[in-house]
């Protein structure tokens, strides 16, 4: 079985954004259908393959964030089965409120960013069930719901290999694994409870939509994930009972994230990449709505 990663050159960038491409004895798969912003270099790449887009006939998203899942209507439209968390179904088959929240976050840059994003008809959608397995030909994805960075994500398991989305963090060109933190579902202890049961897994390789092959054992990578994890959870929690607003956090919490990456040396486009991965003020705003939202209390102590 041959697993092609596809770099979708997000906003110019190398190493932002991936899908994954799985030749199985019954055609092409595709994990991941990146923004639609990025459709048609996913097509072009796809061909350079020696495939066809119309080839993929079942898609697998890790969750719907438009990142993920924005060009998954588009492959629907060509007739793929889109295999999703439940908690997500509700929305590929009617995205206008996802729509409505993303564009009050990314303003005018919304289409520049993610493009369109249209209906799947409910008969294209399959609501995956926990630990449930899909079988294409000789492939058998199996499902492992994976909260923390998002309630409707799941980790897809193919034999000794994992396609984490992103609970299993953003590592890219071998710098050290960051945990997106976007809202509106960021919750540090569900997040913790999806790397133990990754761990267990113990997969010969992680694929990371941002970006690619994990470059670290299983062990190392998520004791990189949760310890930052717990570092950007305490920052943002300590700054929040200083009274600090939000342009104040974001400006501490980039310096904090630049000094941690002064240790690996990158340069401008090392940093643009992990920045159109991961921003800065979107891990800022959902832990703020963690604190704030699911563990308020916690503020007091």
């Amino acid at each position: 079985m041959k697993i092609h990663t596809i770099d979708l050159d997000f906003l110019g960038n190398s190493e932002a954004i991936a899908a994954f491409l799985v030749e199985t004895s019954a055609g092409v798969v595709l994990v991941e259908s990146g923004p639609y912003s990025t459709f048609q270099t996913l097509k072009n790449k796809i061909e350079a393959l020696g495939f066809e887009i119309a080839d993929i006939r079942h898609l697998f998203l890790s969750h719907i964030h438009f990142d993920h899942a924005g060009a998954a209507w588009a492959l629907a439209a060509n007739g793929a089965k889109v295999y999703v968390h439940p908690f997500g179904a509700g929305h590929l088959a009617n995205p206008q409120k996802l729509t409505d929240s993303a564009r009050k976050i990314y303003l005018d840059q919304m289409d520049i960013l993610w493009g369109d994003m249209k209906n799947i008809d409910d008969s294209l959608i399959h609501a995956t069930a926990d630990e449930e397995v899909i079988k294409i030909g000789d492939a058998h994805f199996k499902s492992w719901h994976t909260p923390g960075h998002a309630n409707h994500h799941i980790a897809w398991q193919l034999e000794d290999v994992v396609f984490a989305g992103d609970v299993a963090g953003v590592s890219i060109g071998g710098g050290p694994v960051v945990p997106p933190c976007p809202p509106p579902d960021i919750h540090i202890d569900k997040w913790k409870y999806s790397i133990s049961l990754l761990k267990k897994i113990n997969a010969r390789a992680l694929y990371l939509t941002h970006f690619g092959i994990s470059p670290f054992s299983t062990e190392e990578h998520f004791s990189q994930l949760e310890g930052t994890l717990l570092e950007y959870a305490d920052l943002i929690k300590t700054l929040m009972k200083e009274g600090k607003n939000i342009s104040e956090m974001t400006t501490a919490f980039n310096a904090y994230v630049n000094m941690q990456f002064s240790k690996y040396q990158f340069d401008e486009k090392q940093e643009a990449r992990y920045q159109a991965a991961n921003p800065a003020f979107m891990s800022v705003t959902g832990l703020m709505r963690y604190w704030s939202k699911e563990a308020g209390d916690l503020l007091t102590q």
